[in-house]
């Protein structure tokens, strides 16, 4: 199996889970009509190595998508370069003990959802993460605006457009 293939077995899992688990952030009058995510392809230039700095984990507020802040871990720091700029990237604990990104990038509004999307990363005992941008998700609130959702921090907003992972939730 190569690359692209792994991608899209992952993308069938998701949009699978988004159709028909019981915990689908897809409003029920959603789900019969669901016919899957769009994505952009899969794109190999799109998974980064980031130089990653761990901290003291730290209560760090987060704006949320109702305009209130949530308390969240920040884990560190990681380090990439995106159209020759370098961006320090806040690494956040999703709450399950699971690192991820909340980030902002040139698509939001137009291409990808307006909010920001997350990406998860595996963080490595030499100082590295592995971050793969094909697998940038929506946030839950995307699909139902019920949902409370970390915004993405100041210094997670990426001035490039990262065209991987998911593009905009529209109902079919």
């Amino acid at each position: 199996m190569g690359f692209s293939d792994d991608i899209e077995r992952i993308r069938a899992e998701r949009d699978d889970f988004l159709r028909h688990h019981y915990a689908s952030p897809l409003p029920d009058e959603h789900s019969a009509s669901f016919s899957g995510l769009d994505y952009f392809p899969p794109d190999e230039a799109w998974v980064l190595t980031a130089d990653f700095e761990p901290i003291a984990e730290t209560k760090v507020d987060v704006p949320s998508s109702i305009g209130s802040a949530h308390a969240y871990t920040l884990l560190g720091w990681a380090s990439i370069r995106v159209g020759g700029t370098r961006y320090r990237l806040a690494v956040l604990d999703d709450g399950d003990g699971d690192p991820f990104i909340p980030f902002a990038d040139a698509t939001n509004g137009h291409e990808t959802y307006p909010g920001g999307r997350y990406v998860a990363l595996s963080i490595h005992d030499d100082g590295t993460a592995w971050i793969d941008f094909n697998g940038a998700r929506n946030p839950y609130c995307a699909y139902d605006e019920d949902f409370v959702c970390p915004l993405p921090p100041t210094s997670n907003r990426i001035d490039e457009p990262i065209r991987a992972g998911e593009k905009d939730y529209t109902a079919d």
